[in-house]
């Protein structure tokens, strides 16, 4: 299965790097995406690593166009198009499709709680009819721990009844691989592409059937979980799984994303990667202190990062 998935087996969710003011920087954005495309990662770009609901709808259009006009090859971009307004959900989608995206991921509406499958039904189906275009590749994203709104196996098994060609898979960060496996045994046989939301599940995932995974620590780890995405049947993948996992240990020592920020800043030489739109903040110095010894302890670098 992830020999087939357009935008490969590993994806980031890409962090956006911002400007004094707060504004995102794209040329350091464009940089970093550039790294992780080396590195043979996909982009799910204005993922929840990526502070997407801090940004505007405007700034996520403008990032888009960025990375387009430096070049950056769009059926490797799975942009984060799912907000809680089916208007802004649909033109986001509709910009990113009209760019030849290789799919987009979405959200359910999070505001309102205990919403019914029907209602998130009703929210897919007309964003899938006002987009209108048969290129669309929507990937739901299931996500409970954050937006308290998840997307179980009847509305998955609905969706791809009603539009086959277009819901493409998932992204399940449930952490629940009991959850994970269930989706890709209802539903992988359809061609329904299951990604992990962590490197964790990764090799699990490969062996059940599944298409990767969508991982925060892709952002920094790109060659390994990358590797092991690529070569998941070989003898050592045990030991590479774990390999990874002790890193991933590591960067959620401290909060995730002030922590992929805070490594970036320090392995890039360039301290303005170590910002953050409020209200998140960046990493106390007791934390980054934390975090970049126990990288030193084990070895780790980001070869070639950009500053």
């Amino acid at each position: 299965m992830s020999s087939n998935a357009p935008c490969g087996a590993v994806l980031s969710p890409v962090i956006t790097p911002f400007n004094d003011d707060l504004s995102p920087d794209a040329e350091r954005f464009v940089d970093h995406c550039r790294w992780l495309m080396a590195n043979d990662v996909g982009l799910a770009i204005f993922g929840t690593n990526s502070e997407a609901n801090s940004l505007s709808l405007q700034e996520r259009l403008d990032l888009l166009d960025h990375l387009v006009a430096a070049g950056i090859d769009t059926a490797r971009l799975m942009p984060g198009t799912g907000c809680c307004s089916i208007p802004d959900s649909v033109a986001l989608t509709r910009h990113a499709v009209s760019q030849g995206v290789g799919g987009v991921l979405m959200l359910p509406p999070f505001y309102y709680k205990g919403v019914s499958e029907e209602g998130l039904f009703r929210f897919y189906c007309e964003v899938i009819e006002r987009v209108g275009d048969e290129r669309l590749r929507l990937y739901l994203y299931h996500i409970p721990p954050v937006a308290q709104v998840p997307i179980g196996l009847g509305l998955i098994e609905r969706l791809l009844k009603r539009y086959p060609e277009v819901v493409a898979g998932i992204k399940d960060s449930s952490g629940d691989w009991a959850n994970t496996q269930a989706v890709i045994d209802a539903f992988g046989t359809l061609g329904f592409r299951v990604y992990a939301g962590s490197e964790r599940f990764l090799l699990p995932t490969l062996r059940a059937g599944g298409a990767g995974c969508i991982s925060a620590t892709a952002n920094v780890n790109p060659r390994a979980i990358s590797a092991l995405g690529g070569s998941w049947q070989g003898d050592d993948a045990d030991a590479r799984q774990q390999a990874l996992n002790e890193i991933r240990d590591i960067f959620e020592s401290v909060p995730m994303i002030p922590a992929l920020k805070a490594a970036t800043a320090h392995f890039s030489g360039d301290a303005e990667w170590d910002r953050l739109r409020p209200p998140l903040v960046s990493l106390d110095e007791r934390q980054r202190e934390t975090l970049l010894m126990s990288l030193a302890r084990v070895g780790f670098t980001m070869p070639g990062v950009a500053g």
